[in-house]
């Protein structure tokens, strides 16, 4: 069907086979963007979500891991590691921002990227993990296997874009919080859990393809 017919972007790519080592990725937004472009749920296709309320712009490739979802066991994680109870998921794909030298002129683009970590993001009690991966056989950031060998300066501009890219001019409350920062095998189980909940809830999608093609 994929030979006739687009794809749709969350539904019907896959993670590929090597994940979570490897894993593929549909990009949304690059550094370059002055307005936040994210996929339509229902039609596959991109639209714009909102313009960047001031000049920061995402330090990184960002969008999704297609065939993910975080629902019960990715929230399930987040409230082991930080003694919670009260944490849902996000209920949507999982995000990923993916490291390069390279300047990329545009998303909706696919990406093989490598995950070496995330972070363990807050968003009014939802988890919403951002993992983040090197992008495969990148000169510069290609070698790197676990977020020890990422600087402290990119977090801390990865942390800050998404602790504040929502906020409103003028608006002092912040509704994210980052509180752990963690490395290659926590993103591994996040990618594993996030497929898990995709499957308990979209598992049934190929069978009714199926049946509608019979």
């Amino acid at each position: 069907m994929g030979l006739r017919y687009k794809s749709h972007p969350w539904h019907g790519l896959d993670i590929g086979n090597g994940a979570p080592e490897l894993v593929t990725c549909f990009i949304e937004i690059v550094p370059t963007d002055t307005v936040k472009y994210e996929i339509d749920k229902v039609s596959g296709y991109m639209k714009i979500d909102r313009p960047q309320k001031f000049s920061n712009t995402c330090p990184a490739l960002y969008g999704f891991v297609p065939q993910t979802f975080c629902a019960e066991s990715v929230a399930e994680f987040s409230n082991e590691k930080l003694k919670r109870s009260d944490l849902v998921g996000d209920s949507d794909p999982l995000d990923i921002c993916v490291l390069t030298e390279r300047p990329v002129a545009h998303g909706n683009i696919l990406v093989e990227a490598i995950p070496i970590g995330g972070l363990r993001m807050i968003d009014q009690q939802e988890a919403d993990d951002k993992i983040i991966a090197v992008l495969k056989e990148d000169m510069m950031y290609g070698s790197w296997k676990d977020i020890a060998d990422c600087p402290k300066a990119i977090i801390n501009r990865l942390k800050h874009y998404f602790l504040t890219y929502k906020q409103a001019p003028g608006q002092d409350e912040i509704h994210c919080e980052i509180p752990q920062v963690y490395g290659r095998d926590e993103a591994h189980e996040v990618i594993e859990r996030s497929v898990s909940d995709y499957k308990k809830r979209f598992g049934h999608l190929e069978a009714m393809l199926s049946d509608a093609l019979e």
